[in-house]
Parts: C-alpha cells; structure tokens; sequence
C-alpha cells in the first residue's frame, strides 16, 4: 500500500490558504503533522484527513484545542 502525500503547495489549494499561512502555522504549532525530508515540507493525508476530522464543530461556540486548531 501506498501512503499518499500533498505538498505545501496542494495543502494550500486544498483549504484555500497560502502557502504563507501555512508556514506561519507549522512555526506555530498549528495544523496537521508535517514531514520534512531533504528540505522539502510533505503531509501525509491520513495526517490531513485526520486533521479535518478532528477540527469539525457542530456549533461556533464550541471550542478548538489551541494546539491544533485551525486559525487559532
């Protein structure tokens, strides 16, 4: 089996952010977990989709873990 993986550039399009921002949230501690092999920056998309599943909310109101959330 093989595991898939995007670049920062195909994360970006994915979600709609730059790539800036994306670079911004790795300095941060934000997103998914990131490889970086011979400087290159690859998430694997289990990584992703694991990530996207765990930031869904059923309210506004309800809080992100500040670790992982998306634009916190």
């Amino acid at each position: 089996m093989s595991i898939k993986h995007l670049n920062q550039r195909d994360l970006a399009e994915r979600w709609d952010v730059s790539e800036a921002t994306l670079e911004r949230w790795r300095s941060d501690g934000i997103g998914p977990v990131f490889l970086k092999l011979q400087g290159r920056v690859l998430y694997r998309l289990e990584d992703v989709e694991s990530f996207e599943a765990e930031s869904l909310r059923k309210s506004t109101s309800e809080r992100a873990d500040t670790q992982t959330a998306v634009g916190q």
